[in-house]
């Protein structure tokens, strides 16, 4: 859990922009989104692959340019 101390004379709207900022730090929603459903190691390495080529590809054909 992640907690914030607010600071003396410290807004509010601050301490909730450092808290935010924390959070997507942290990657606590993506990991969350990411285990509501079961994947196999096999599709999670096949995707793995295939974003390894287009990241290579991509990076191919702009270093061409």
């Amino acid at each position: 859990m992640l907690k914030i101390e607010i600071k003396p004379n410290e807004g509010i709207e601050r301490a909730l922009k450092r808290y935010k900022r924390k959070r997507k730090m942290t990657k606590l929603m993506q990991d969350i989104r990411e285990n509501q459903f079961y994947r196999k190691k096999s599709n999670l390495r096949r995707e793995t692959i295939k974003k390894a080529r287009y990241k290579q590809q991509y990076l191919l054909e702009h270093d061409e340019q």
